[in-house]
């Protein structure tokens, strides 16, 4: 493990990057909501795929979240908190794909991967950079930031930033360039806190929807009454899910 600190190229935002691995598919890591980039390790899953790290077949970039400044930030509005998000995408786009990009040998077949509120970050970012995320493994998310005690005026940026409604809006070619470009597995549990407080098992039922109206390729794993919204499900769907896709 080693921990870089990055510093934006365009804004005043600084953030962890821990890397877990010495080579394979590269994977973007979201922590889940407002979290640091150290919260993956220290809540069991790098060891609940420490066989694939240890063996070369996957490499875990760990990022911080800005949450707590953005959509986390309940004293300002949607719309704010959707401008601010957009500083933080552009670091991660800025910053932390080349160095990401670097430290992989130039590799571009990133996945992005989150849990929770890391969820909706990993499917927003490969919704909008296919060119750049071509998967998604996103469990328990909610992928729908009007229902986040949403208030005030929503613009462009609250709209570009929440999937179930621009992904219901695309359409011509370049939804059929998306099609072919990305793939993303929306897993949720169906135990404690998947629908309240967090609303993942409606949201993402719903969100699975859209995307089936859209032909956009996917997945949609709910699991059992027994897998709450807690990290020891989401150490057993990232141990059964990232083996096919690394």
């Amino acid at each position: 493990m080693r921990s870089v600190e990055l510093a934006a190229s365009t804004s005043d935002f600084r953030g962890q990057v821990v890397v877990h691995g010495h080579f394979g598919r590269p994977v973007l890591v979201f922590p889940s909501e407002a979290g640091r980039a150290w919260d993956f390790e220290n809540n069991g899953m790098v060891d609940a795929i420490r066989w694939m790290v240890d063996a070369g077949r996957v490499k875990l970039y760990c990022v911080d979240s800005a949450d707590a400044f953005t959509w986390s930030d309940l004293s300002v509005a949607l719309e704010e908190r959707a401008r601010r998000h957009e500083l933080y995408e552009r670091w991660v786009l800025e910053d932390v794909v080349p160095f990401l990009r670097e430290d992989c040998a130039g590799r571009s077949d990133i996945v992005t991967l989150g849990c929770s509120l890391g969820a909706f970050h990993a499917a927003n970012l490969a919704l909008r950079h296919a060119d750049l995320f071509p998967q998604a493994l996103c469990l328990s998310g909610s992928y729908d930031p009007s229902e986040w005690d949403a208030w005030g005026h929503r613009g462009d940026a609250a709209y570009f930033h929440n999937p179930m409604e621009y992904v219901m809006n695309l359409h011509g070619d370049h939804l059929d360039w998306l099609r072919s470009a990305v793939h993303l597995v929306l897993v949720v549990g169906q135990g404690s806190w998947e629908v309240d407080p967090t609303r993942a098992l409606p949201s993402t039922r719903r969100f699975a929807a859209v995307l089936s109206e859209k032909g956009i390729p996917h997945e949609l794993d709910v699991w059992g009454y027994d897998v709450p919204h807690d990290w020891t499900s989401w150490q057993r769907q990232l141990a059964h899910h990232l083996p096919r896709f690394c």
